[in-house]
């Protein structure tokens, strides 16, 4: 890219009809864009040396092959998904008025779900925003702006932060397998104020450890809120073993619900040490124990010691984040559930999650059940969980709804 092709130089003139326009290909499926359908794959767009030469992130009017306007999209040559949706009016200025617009709309419904302003704040197509994800930790945001639009309109999206949430901390998370796909550089940077330390966040009357700037990804996984809330009720009274715990979700929200110990298990050790941080917040550190190791092999190791636990929880990372994946992430989430299966006191419940965008609900379902029966256990499905609704799905783009939470009652 010459510099002249910086994403930078993409970002929106004041005169809109000095816009490039793209166009379909006569076999593009026009109607699915027209219903909601907000990507043009490569495949799908006429990539003539014109439209192959614009910057990454520029702004261009989409038309059908008949050469009737669709819509205003951001184009990217370097990436398989070559356009997405901003606006159906093709003339819209995207400006901090529009950015604006949009933030507010996404908060009125969060600020309408939660009392406290501790939520995903923007979920990128869902939320009228391509690619970027705003993660909101009181008076610190997090943005991950993860299409090269967002990269060039960080500066507008950063003052429409400001004026409809007030955040006085904005940390830009620019690392992660997606930006690599848009041909972005990874970087995470401060943008403005100075984060001081972990952030705590009270969800389900536990407390959580937020690393805005060295953990993983915005430093807290808020679509697992409702999940942890229907897991921890079945942990009461009970022994709880949080397997890929990252800073202690599960557990800490089972020892809120009256858990009496909980074993937080992850690779990594700075996620370890602010998990133990949470319970020591919480007043519960005694209860609370932690191990540091590969999930499998300690799966196994609890398992040749004859360990038992009432509530058994794992949440792996993505096994299959894409197509080519699949067939090995679902051997690997049925092997989690066949080792997981035996700590299981009789009676006793086992949480098993997918963030996998490539392995639907039926796939999951199938992968574990299977590796519950593999495990020499029985099984009654009673509850299947998804994200929360700060993380809404698009309908028409399944990989919106990419979370899963299947819940067992193991029974022999």
């Amino acid at each position: 890219m010459t510099p002249a092709e910086t994403p930078e130089t993409a970002a929106e003139t004041t005169d809109t009809r000095a816009r490039p326009t793209v166009r379909l290909r006569p076999k593009a499926e026009a109607r699915a864009i027209r219903h909601g359908f907000p990507w043009v794959y490569a495949d799908e767009l006429v990539l003539d040396r014109r439209t192959q030469a614009l910057a990454p992130g520029t702004l261009a009017v989409l038309e059908d092959a008949d050469r009737k306007p669709m819509g205003l999209v951001t184009v990217n040559p370097l990436s398989k998904i070559v356009a997405r949706m901003l606006d159906r009016d093709a003339e819209a200025q995207i400006d901090v008025a529009w950015l604006t617009a949009r933030l507010s709309h996404a908060l009125a419904m969060r600020e309408t779900l939660y009392d406290a302003p501790f939520y995903r704040l923007v979920h990128a197509e869902a939320d009228g925003l391509p690619g970027v994800i705003i993660d909101r930790f009181g008076d610190t945001a997090v943005i991950q702006p993860n299409a090269a639009w967002a990269e060039a309109h960080l500066d507008a999206l950063q003052e429409a932060l400001v004026a409809v949430t007030g955040v006085q901390v904005i940390v830009k998370n620019g690392a992660g397998r997606a930006r690599q796909l848009e041909g972005l550089v990874e970087e995470t940077t401060v943008l403005s104020g100075a984060p001081e330390g972990p952030v705590p966040v009270q969800m389900n009357g536990a407390t959580y450890m937020a690393d805005v700037l060295g953990g993983q990804k915005t430093g807290l996984f808020f679509d697992q809120r409702d999940n942890h809330a229907f897991a921890a009720r079945l942990g009461r009274g009970g022994r709880v073993l949080d397997m890929f715990s990252h800073v202690g979700g599960f557990g800490l929200a089972a020892l809120a619900a009256g858990a009496t110990s909980a074993l937080a298990v992850d690779g990594s050790e700075p996620a370890l040490k602010l998990a133990q941080q949470g319970a020591e917040a919480m007043g519960m550190a005694g209860q609370f124990e932690t191990r540091q190791g590969d999930a499998f092999d300690t799966l196994e190791a609890l398992g040749n010691e004859g360990a038992q636990f009432e509530l058994v929880v794992c949440d792996p990372p993505a096994f299959a984040p894409n197509r080519k994946a699949l067939d090995a992430g679902l051997r690997a989430y049925e092997r989690i559930a066949r080792l997981a299966a035996p700590l299981v006191a009789p009676g006793g419940y086992l949480v098993l999650c997918s963030c996998s965008h490539a392995a639907d609900l039926a796939q999951f379902r199938n992968s574990s059940a299977r590796g519950i029966g593999r495990g020499g256990r029985r099984a009654q499905l009673i509850h299947t969980g998804f994200a929360g609704p700060d993380h809404p799905m698009l309908p028409q783009l399944a990989e919106s709804g990419y979370l899963k939470a299947l819940v067992f009652r193991l029974n022999g």
